[in-house]
């Protein structure tokens, strides 16, 4: 092989080792947000595959900063692979809808989530779909807020991007210091809900209701 090229590969690859541990980190990030079923060795697999990958395409002459590079495509790997999964099929998608709302009312009057023995009886569901469908509405938590804006219904009309982060905007301009914290936290510092429950000392519950309230007033908004 020609020397030159030689060096080019060796550098390519020494990028790809150099970043493999904050790869890693992003993999355990996103897995501690997600439910314990996915395993945090098929993201760090994924994600270290498009690594290697994009090491081998980039050309600093193009783009001085690899990382800038780089990222954007190993978080997008990750997020393909959750989609693959398919946990829950597009038909059943309206029972994550109704095991929502069946949550929100149990909440309201008991200040905790209800069981899923629980949530199967009420809706008269297999307790097995029950785990799946929440598991599915784990998984597309965190998903682009935009993506999960189309989860469960179809927008009517395209929405610019610029016109949904104003939306997003006036909707969170609405509600307490508290519930704008959670959005912060979760959508922009990535933690998971267990880091967040203790920074804010409320209960994970409460966080995943403050969060799909915000899901569910935007999406309204959209669908107004």
């Amino acid at each position: 092989m020609n020397p030159y090229l030689n060096n080019i590969r060796d550098y390519q690859d020494s990028l790809a080792v150099e970043y493999l541990p904050i790869v890693k980190k992003m993999a355990y990030k996103l897995q501690a947000r997600l439910p314990s079923s996915i395993e945090v060795d098929d993201l760090i697999a994924v994600a270290t595959e498009e690594l290697i990958k994009v090491s081998r395409r980039y050309d600093p002459k193009q783009n001085n900063n690899f990382w800038a590079y780089a990222r954007k495509r190993v978080e997008g790997a990750m997020l393909d692979y959750l989609r693959s999964l398919d946990v829950i099929s597009r038909g059943d998608r309206k029972i994550v809808k109704e095991i929502d709302k069946e949550i929100r009312n149990y909440y309201q009057e008991h200040q905790i989530e209800p069981t899923d023995e629980y949530l199967a009886e009420k809706l008269n569901l297999p307790l097995k779909k029950i785990q799946k469908a929440r598991i599915a509405g784990d998984i597309y938590n965190v998903m682009p807020i935009d993506e999960q804006l189309g989860f469960f219904d179809n927008i009517n009309k395209k929405i610019e991007e610029e016109e949904l982060v104003e939306i997003i905007k006036k909707e969170l301009s609405k509600m307490n210091e508290r519930e704008q914290m959670v959005i912060q936290l979760y959508y922009f510092e990535e933690l998971s809900l267990k880091e967040i429950s203790e920074i804010l000392d409320i209960s994970e519950s409460r966080i995943s209701q403050i969060h799909k309230a915000v899901i569910r007033r935007i999406r309204e908004r959209l669908n107004g």
